[in-house]
């Protein structure tokens, strides 16, 4: 039996920060940087007002079909899936009209990670796996095994967690 992974979705697999960057910029403020966002957090950066106008966007339908991949994701859990036994575990129960969206794009980002290795869940203490990437703290806290926290503007000043800032990063440590 090989070891098992257990892999978030958002801001490690999909790049659901440069999906609000796209919005914010073509929505908001079109001379924006992107590059001002991938240094601190949307709530750190625009008014009360602006954040819960552009956060609102992952309740419509659509918001998660056409996230970017983040780079090299498909690439190293590609390699991983040989070692390892990868299940996608992705907190879709919070934003009801996602669940279809993540489904198909797993479906044509990582179609080598089966359906059957894939857990909608909404509180992530319920996994039993040997290692648990994911960008948020709260979901390593109560994690048994080896947690990996996969670096974003919303947890960088996070110090409890080995913290990884890309897949070649994860390729390195778990190949």
């Amino acid at each position: 039996m090989k070891p098992r992974i257990a892999i978030d979705m958002d801001d490690v697999l999909a790049d659901t920060t440069g999906q609000f960057i796209t919005i914010y910029c073509r929505d908001f403020d079109p001379s924006a940087l992107p590059q001002q966002f991938r240094d601190e957090s949307f709530h750190e950066l625009l008014e009360e007002k602006v954040y819960r106008q552009l956060s609102d966007y992952v309740y419509e339908p659509g918001f998660f079909a056409d996230i970017p991949v983040m780079e090299e994701a498909q690439e190293v859990t590609q390699q991983l899936a040989e070692k390892y036994d990868l299940f996608v575990t992705t907190a879709a129960m919070e934003f009801r009209n996602s669940f279809v969206d993540k489904f198909d794009w797993l479906d044509r980002y990582f179609a080598h990670i089966p359906w059957q290795n894939r857990v909608f869940c909404g509180d992530k203490s319920i996994l039993r796996a040997d290692i648990m990437i994911d960008d948020l703290p709260r979901n390593l806290q109560s994690f048994q095994g080896e947690g990996l926290l996969f670096h974003a503007p919303h947890n960088r000043d996070e110090q409890g967690f080995k913290r990884v800032r890309s897949w070649r990063e994860i390729a390195q440590i778990l190949l």
